[in-house]
């Protein structure tokens, strides 16, 4: 099984994103961060084979905590977050620092939608980070 830790600094958000995870089989969310200096801490106890990371958060931003990722872990990283449009500033970055995808929220930093819009993208990146074809 295939091991995800959830990054976001809304309990909402890490909730419904779990969820999401949470219907295909082949993954388990095994931790949450409400920040970037609190996953990568969680990131170097663990062995956590992909990351979902917002990049608007308090302590440590989610572009700086992708650098350091890189260098303490091997960990996928998929970012997921409001600030990410197609072609924006934050999602040339996060792929220049190694994000594998990049899967803007829908409706805002805190966006009800997520599974019903955004959902089947958040899966199939999951999937093609370790892999995986098609959807369960």
């Amino acid at each position: 099984m295939t091991s995800v830790m959830i990054v976001d600094d809304s309990v909402m958000m890490r909730s419904m994103i779990a969820d999401i995870v949470r219907t295909d089989p082949a993954f388990e969310v095994v931790d949450r961060a409400c920040n970037g200096c609190e996953a990568l801490e969680k990131l170097r106890q663990s062995d956590c084979d992909i990351v979902l990371l917002d990049i608007e958060m308090p302590c440590m931003d989610g572009l700086e905590a992708l650098r350091r990722m890189r260098l303490i872990s091997g960990a996928k990283v998929i970012v997921v977050s409001s600030s990410t449009g197609i072609g924006s500033s934050s999602a040339i970055a996060a792929r220049r620092e190694g994000a594998i995808a990049v899967i803007p929220k829908p409706s805002g930093t805190v966006s009800m939608d997520i599974e019903a819009r955004r959902g089947h993208e958040i899966l199939r990146a999951c999937r093609r980070a370790v892999g995986l074809s098609g959807m369960v």
